[in-house]
């Protein structure tokens, strides 16, 4: 895991957190983005914001987002309505089964975190569009294009919730 976090007083704690499997393919968009966001975040001297990635979704994640003001939840997608990205606001909800190969959801993690530590980040899905997840550790081209659209769209969002 990798992360950047230097508390700065008064600043919303931001966590930009990508999951999926870099060695499918396109699934590697979460883990892809989050190394190209850390290296903005770091050239940027955003010390308010860390940057991490992981397989996949666990419970203990909610611990980890209880931290956090802000947290954007950023993975591949191949759901029909995400043209390109997409951002979608996460709702806590204790449903624990998706049509996905993450161990849980992002809402699950939320709603954990409200129960647990009292505690309910404002968070967000950047679901980035994928096509295909063969084993092989590069992106499609078009994934990649919508990488950087979601990148560039990202900074901008980010940007707008760095002052408190």
């Amino acid at each position: 895991m990798r992360t950047f976090f230097l508390e700065q007083n008064n600043m919303k704690k931001i966590l930009v957190y990508g999951y999926g499997n870099p060695g499918r393919q396109d699934d590697g968009l979460g883990a892809r983005f989050t190394e190209l966001f850390e290296k903005w975040v770091q050239e940027q001297k955003h010390n308010n914001i860390s940057v991490d990635c992981n397989y996949q979704l666990n419970i203990e994640d909610s611990a980890y987002i209880a931290e956090y003001d802000l947290v954007v939840f950023v993975d591949a997608s191949i759901v029909e309505e995400v043209e390109n990205y997409k951002l979608e606001p996460a709702k806590p909800d204790d449903a624990t089964i998706e049509f996905t190969m993450h161990a849980v959801s992002v809402s699950y993690v939320v709603d954990l975190c409200q129960k647990i530590y009292g505690k309910t980040p404002e968070a967000y899905v950047l679901h980035i569009k994928a096509y295909e997840f063969d084993f092989i550790e590069e992106l499609t081209p078009k994934a990649a294009e919508n990488m950087i659209e979601a990148f560039d769209f990202l900074k901008e969002f980010v940007g707008k919730h760095i002052i408190p």
